[in-house]
């Protein structure tokens, strides 16, 4: 599976190609700057994931935490940087749902494809559920507060209080994923050792940072190039920048995550490919989406967590819901993996007529 993505490198020279020597037009560079940064985030992934064998859960769990979305940090924060915030909250909208219904979904559909079901422990994915609802009460409150305050109480200064509670419930959000990691990986690390899969490490240390140092800065690179044209390709597909941002990055930027849920549902391990999935969502949720409010303050384009298109806050919530309702009998058939791709689908298609910005 790794070798069909690493024949997509070859897009990185493709795509610089045409940026800086035939300078093409943007939707060109905006598609293979696209689909350079997909065996970027896979080698990222798998660099991490190697390192990790070797120096143990503790030190690997916070490498995860560092590099484990790595990609679309970065290219949320070159996103942001041109100013285009709702593009940034419709990528992080778009992972939670990619992760927790695609990711998830596909991982179920190919894991039962000759099994009638699959088994998993239900007091894992239980705290997983428990986050996921804790995520979408920080994600939703703040849009729920700007309700109030710009249309109930018509507060003149709506846009200062709502990055104010923004920045707050970041910090917040924050502060519980890094509890949440403390009582995993330290205080009842014991509980979840089974989780893991670890075999053996393929690399050295050296060369897994070598690897990881490299596609972190073509993904950079990349990221630079797509973003400077995703105004242009917006326009010339006739769709929204929020479309490009809620589905499009966002699949680019956690294809590593449903490659290896896929990988691990095909070997009977739900319980990984729930981790997987799950544990990714629950990372952009807690930790990514909070920290990109904060650089942003730093990088002089303040970001709110208001998600003020409903179909965000739906679909949020309906991913909630659906992990709990999948969570309660410990185990999963073929479809229930295709009524979670179904609802992506649906969602997927309500994002493709939001109107262009």
């Amino acid at each position: 599976m790794i070798m069909i993505f690493t024949y997509l490198l070859l897009f990185i020279p493709i795509s610089l190609v045409l940026e800086y020597i035939v300078h093409a037009p943007p939707f060109w560079v905006f598609a293979t700057s696209l689909l350079a940064i997909i065996p970027l985030a896979v080698w990222i992934q798998r660099s991490t994931e190697e390192i990790a064998v070797q120096v143990g859960p503790s030190i690997g769990g916070l490498l995860n935490v560092t590099f484990g979305n790595a990609a679309e940090l970065i290219i949320a924060l070159f996103i942001l940087n041109n100013g285009l915030g709702t593009v940034v909250k419709g990528q992080i909208t778009g992972s939670i749902i990619g992760n927790s219904l695609l990711g998830l979904g596909l991982a179920i559909l190919i894991g039962t494809l000759h099994k009638p079901k699959l088994s998993f422990h239900r007091a894992q994915t239980g705290q997983l559920s428990t986050l996921l609802i804790l995520a979408l009460v920080g994600l939703m409150l703040p849009a729920v507060f700007d309700m109030t305050e710009r249309t109930l109480a018509k507060a003149p200064n709506a846009l200062a209080l709502d990055e104010n509670l923004s920045l707050l419930v970041s910090v917040v959000l924050i502060l519980l994923y890094i509890a949440n990691l403390i009582y995993t990986l330290i205080t009842h690390r014991s509980v979840f050792a089974g989780e893991s899969e670890v075999g053996q490490a393929k690399w050295s240390v050296r060369k897994g940072f070598g690897i990881l140092l490299i596609a972190t800065l073509f993904t950079a690179w990349e990221s630079e190039m797509l973003s400077g044209a995703l105004d242009a390709t917006a326009q010339q597909m006739g769709v929204s920048q929020f479309f490009l941002g809620v589905v499009v990055l966002a699949l680019a930027g956690n294809i590593a995550e449903y490659v290896s849920a896929i990988y691990f549902a095909r070997r009977g391990n739900m319980n990984l490919a729930l981790s997987i999935t799950l544990g990714a969502t629950i990372q952009i949720a807690l930790f990514v989406a909070p920290l990109l409010v904060i650089l942003s303050y730093l990088m002089g384009h303040p970001m709110d967590l208001v998600f003020s298109n409903p179909i965000e806050l739906v679909a949020i919530a309906a991913v909630a819901f659906v992990v709990e309702a999948i969570a309660k009998d410990g185990e999963v058939t073929w479809f229930e993996g295709a009524m979670l791709v179904g609802v992506y689908a649906l969602f997927g298609i309500a994002f493709f007529f939001v109107a262009p910005l």
